[in-house]
């Protein structure tokens, strides 16, 4: 399986660059896996609706830009569905199991995503009710992505 993690705006902190670069390792015995840092915009303290608008879309056409044609797109969106672990190795699996082994995960900026990327993603995938910094979203997303690979090989991960 081929995986990508489309992510807008670079890794700065060095406990995410870590973090990045153990779970890389660990999944990469499972498929291979790559991140695509793509640029994010300056967004100003009071952004009105329609610079949010820009800034999205602008974001946005870097994403698709760098996005495989033919790949599953896989937006993280906060009003996506919500899956449990067993749940999403599962929905990997099925991914896997109808020839789609070509997957891309799409990360926003810190004000998310361009509608236009969420209504083109073959699934919307919530995290969780909660707000994580768009950064650490990668950490948590690579985790569980491994957590999966675990689960659908039958082997064994903490809890």
């Amino acid at each position: 399986m081929k995986i990508t993690i489309i992510a807008v705006g670079k890794a700065r902190e060095k406990f995410i660059k870590e973090g990045v670069k153990e779970y890389t390792k660990r999944l990469s015995r499972f498929c291979n896996i790559k991140i695509i840092e793509t640029e994010d915009e300056q967004v100003p303290n009071n952004i009105s609706p329609a610079q949010e608008k820009l800034i999205k879309k602008k974001e946005g056409e870097r994403i698709l830009k760098r996005a495989r044609p033919g790949s599953t797109l896989i937006a993280l969106d906060m009003k996506g569905v919500k899956l449990n672990s067993e749940g999403f190795a599962a929905k990997l699996n099925q991914y896997a199991l109808y020839g789609d082994s070509d997957i891309t995960f799409i990360i926003g900026g810190s004000i998310g995503l361009d509608d236009e990327i969420i209504q083109t993603a073959n699934l919307k995938l919530s995290l969780s009710d909660m707000t994580f910094p768009h950064q650490l979203v990668r950490i948590i997303l690579l985790e569980q992505i491994y957590r999966a690979f675990k689960i659908i090989n039958d082997e064994i991960y903490h809890k």
